[in-house]
């Protein structure tokens, strides 16, 4: 397996696949691999003929009050874990300096950066200011060093998802990008490398995220059209939850990511969560459509 750390020798290798006419899909990760990361690359596998993941913690979408410096940095196991994969044949895992040569600051010159808008304007773009810039930004270069065809993203970071589509249409990127389930532990929670910092008392009860959201899905499913009653629904278990600290109970527009209001038959919306356990943030989410009759 190839670790590739220069972007030029990325494109490179992409360039000789394209060559020799196979597709590359693309695994963009942060590293520190769970089962969530690995249901990307069997997709992976599945809509491509070969596939890069690529490890990279990236500075900028992090505030300066979360955890960059103490985010789990695993590259051997990492690698270990995917040399059972067949098709994956190269880990794109670049240096800061190569990623951001002109600095990774918005305070560095010339450093450039790729605006959300207002789709940045909720659920967690609300409470992580620079947060979704940073995202689109490294995208977009992680997509340029490794030119895939297929670009394959999880459904949990499901406003992540949303603004990437959005990105790839509006600055013409030749790529699909392909979106999968949120991968779950047994008892519903969602998988994430966050996962780990929970205490035993607090992953004990931390499934109750999940079950909010199964009870705004059920809400819906239901006929509730009015959005504050499916908040409200949505608040029940984790009120119940002694560990638990609400940052958001949200009904979106699953296209615009604006919040809802009233349901009509047939919306797409998105409903979303995000709970902190002590300092350990989760977050959670379903697309759904309202039914055609209510």
């Amino acid at each position: 397996m190839n670790v590739i750390t220069d972007v030029s020798a990325m494109q490179a290798w992409s360039d000789a696949q394209h060559r020799d006419g196979r597709t590359v899909a693309l695994v963009p990760t942060m590293g520190a691999l769970h089962q969530g990361h690995l249901a990307l690359v069997e997709e992976a596998q599945e809509q491509a003929d070969t596939v890069v993941v690529s490890i990279f913690v990236n500075p900028t979408q992090f505030a300066p009050d979360e955890d960059y410096e103490a985010y789990p940095r695993t590259l051997q196991a990492d690698r270990e874990a995917l040399e059972s994969y067949d098709g994956v044949e190269a880990i794109f895992a670049p240096t800061v300096e190569a990623m951001y040569p002109f600095g990774a600051s918005t305070t560095d010159d010339p450093y450039i950066s790729v605006d959300v808008h207002t789709l940045n304007d909720h659920l967690c773009g609300r409470y992580r200011p620079g947060h979704f810039e940073g995202v689109v930004t490294v995208v977009t270069k992680l997509l340029n060093a490794s030119k895939p065809d297929i670009a394959i993203f999880g459904q949990k970071d499901a406003q992540q998802l949303v603004i990437l589509k959005h990105l790839v249409r509006a600055l013409r990127f030749d790529v699909d990008v392909v979106g999968i389930p949120t991968v779950r532990e047994s008892d519903g929670l969602a998988c994430s490398s966050r996962n780990a910092y929970l205490s035993e008392a607090e992953r004990a009860e931390a499934s109750c995220v999940y079950a909010a959201i199964q009870a705004g899905v059920q809400a819906i499913e239901d006929g509730e059209q009015q959005v504050d009653a499916v908040v409200r629904a949505m608040r029940k278990p984790l009120s119940a939850a002694e560990h638990a600290r609400i940052q958001y109970t949200s009904v979106v527009d699953a296209e615009t990511l604006q919040p809802k209001t009233q349901l009509h038959p047939n919306d797409d919306v998105l409903i979303a969560a995000a709970v902190f356990f002590g300092d350990t943030r989760l977050i959670d989410n379903a697309f759904i459509r309202v039914p055609s009759s209510l």
